[in-house]
């Protein structure tokens, strides 16, 4: 399972570890992910996925799941995000159709 946010796309960086005498050694930066269950009001049921820590604040600012999506770029997202978006869009218009 790759160690890639769903959401926003956040992704494993690489650095150095830098000690007192300045030797420098490589080592992996991960990103904080986390499992959550989401809910979609739109479509009326929940969502499963792992996304960051700083992605699930960023859900929570935005006002859930379905707004987060809406503002959301398509390439950022992974492709069960890109495709939970355009099932949000058509029930979003379709209600209002």
């Amino acid at each position: 399972m790759a160690r890639r946010c769903e959401l926003t796309g956040k992704d494993v960086m690489s650095g150095n570890n830098v000690s007192h005498a300045n030797n420098r050694s490589r080592r992996r930066f991960l990103p904080n992910l986390c499992n959550v269950t989401l809910i979609s009001e739109a479509l009326g049921r929940s969502v499963s996925m792992r996304i960051s820590a700083h992605a699930l604040r960023s859900v929570e600012h935005r006002g859930g799941l379905d707004a987060f999506l809406a503002k959301a770029k398509t390439e950022e997202l992974s492709l069960k995000a890109a495709q939970l978006k355009r099932e949000i869009k058509r029930k979003q218009q379709a209600v209002t159709a």
